[in-house]
């Protein structure tokens, strides 16, 4: 059975590519557009990783990670950000609000992908 990632991006390019890396690899892949979306999204059914950007329109990465958390069936599912923001002090943000690792784009696929085989086990 294959591992469901749900992708949040505003950007239906960064999406398009990251649901491409992995879905070549056999990754069944959920899209949505921002956190709000996500949010809609996580209700139905199981993840086994999320990958979610950070700065984005009616809801950030940071704020999805933090109510993501909050749910049971999330408690324990990996969270990957992935952005161009490279900034100590929103690192630690996504540290604190329960993510697992950060990405910074542009991302290579080989990356992506070793980092995604290690946390969706």
């Amino acid at each position: 059975m294959s591992k469901r990632v749900m992708v949040v991006d505003d950007s239906k390019t960064m999406r398009d590519m990251v649901s491409f890396t992995l879905k070549r690899e056999g990754y069944e892949v959920v899209e949505a557009e921002d956190g709000i979306r996500a949010t809609e999204v996580s209700g139905v059914g199981i993840f086994d990783l999320v990958i979610t950007d950070v700065n984005m329109p009616r809801k950030d990465g940071i704020t999805l990670t933090k109510e993501l958390r909050m749910k049971p069936q999330f408690r324990s599912t990996p969270i990957l950000i992935l952005t161009t923001e490279a900034d100590a002090t929103k690192k630690a943000a996504g540290k604190a609000a329960g993510a697992t690792g950060w990405i910074v784009k542009p991302f290579d696929p080989d990356q992506l992908l070793s980092v995604v085989k290690r946390v969706c086990r």
